[in-house]
């Protein structure tokens, strides 16, 4: 099998996973604890978060460590509408239908049972929101605006830093879903100007089941998950130590050998694209053409069944898959490709492409070769 799945999770580096293994036998305490087993594990989280804020140029105390991307999401617009509601009386909510539905699906059920207004954000034809999107919806009501650093499903990265300073211009607070962008994108706070951030461990080689959420210092949040004082009161529950370890040396990494992985990358996607979008008829690239992942190819393909598509690809020895991760198996459109406007005949046939640390150009070579013959035989299939 070759695995061409990078956006849904990569595997555990091998140093990630060696800084990990002596927390779960050896140095098993619990943080909370007095005794020295306590203080050794400790110990431990205190250094990941100071890593972590190293690589996010923040304070360590604004660093919340979870159990992933989608629970940092849902404690940054969950605990920033409830908080900002009560301290200014604030009640809308701004994104978009492109979100991960960590963050477009909590915002829904904000307005539904919990009495916020939601917004959706415009989109233009690449699935990107403009600075000037957000400056025509924020009203003096807005409590909270949240846009991802670069979609899961389509790759486009968006001026995060523009959309940033148009919030604090009006007084908004400004929550980015960096989950995805974090293997390749900068995350330093102070450069993109935000005042929350997620991430998620297992889409940088770390491990899956723990992420973190940045808090700048002074910006109001509700707790989501009360208890214990864990997580400065924010994030009750004991710590995973060895997940925490993982995460912030999977981080590390990640900002270390970036540039790298990027140089890498980059070409072998530009050859996907490239190649596809010349070779197969009534095929497209969706998202930006230019601001997008480097790691990231996706497409559609009208009159294709994309989940039948992903079926023979997988026999073929490819593991690909339809968008987002969370979408595959769905006979509906995603929302991001529905967003966008394509009709259906397009937005049924999609594909996401997403190279990492494995992927040679012999593995591109040999998905080129056998995609087109693929995408012609499940179009044949739909025409009897």
């Amino acid at each position: 099998m070759i695995y061409l799945d990078y956006a849904a999770t990569t595997p555990v580096h091998p140093r990630v996973l060696n800084a990990m293994l002596p927390y779960f036998a050896e140095t098993f305490g619990n943080p909370s604890s007095v005794h020295r087993y306590g203080q050794q594990a400790e110990a431990a989280v205190d250094s990941a978060r100071e890593n972590v804020a190293s690589v996010l140029n923040c304070r360590p105390d604004e660093i919340i460590f979870t159990s992933c991307g989608s629970e940092s999401d849902n404690l940054a617009l969950r605990g920033a509408a409830f908080a900002m509601r009560q301290k200014t009386g604030a009640k809308w909510i701004l994104t978009s239908k492109a979100e991960h539905h960590a963050v477009s699906r909590t915002a829904e059920q904000l307005g539904k049972l919990y009495g916020f207004q939601v917004e959706w954000l415009e989109l233009d034809e690449y699935g990107m929101v403009t600075p000037e999107a957000v400056e025509k919806a924020i009203c003096g009501g807005t409590g909270l605006v949240s846009v991802m650093y670069a979609n899961n499903e389509i790759g486009t990265i968006n001026p995060i830093k523009a959309i940033a300073e148009v919030c604090h211009r009006q007084g908004v607070l400004f929550h980015t879903d960096a989950v995805q962008a974090a293997a390749y994108l900068p995350v330093d706070v102070q450069s993109l100007g935000v005042d929350l951030l997620s991430l998620g461990g297992h889409k940088f080689y770390g491990p899956k089941g723990v992420g973190a959420l940045y808090v700048r210092k002074g910006t109001p949040l509700v707790p989501a998950q009360t208890g214990g004082g864990q997580e400065f009161g924010l994030r009750a529950g004991t710590q995973n130590v060895p997940y925490i370890v993982g995460f912030a040396e999977a981080l590390r990494l990640t900002a270390e050998e970036r540039g790298q992985r990027t140089a890498a990358l980059k070409p072998l996607r530009d050859h996907i694209i490239g190649t596809l979008l010349e070779g197969i008829p009534d095929s497209r690239l969706s998202g930006h053409p230019e601001s997008r992942l480097p790691n990231h190819a996706s497409f559609a393909f009208k009159d294709v069944d994309g989940n039948l598509l992903l079926t023979l690809l997988d026999a073929a020895g490819f593991a690909c898959s339809s968008g987002s991760a969370c979408k595959t198996g769905n006979p509906e459109p995603s929302d991001v490709l529905s967003s966008l406007g394509l009709p259906r005949e397009w937005a049924l046939g999609s594909l996401r492409v997403t190279l990492g640390s494995s992927t040679t150009p012999a593995h591109i070579d040999a998905f080129l070769k056998v995609l087109p013959t693929l995408v012609e035989k499940v179009r044949a299939i739909h025409r009897r």
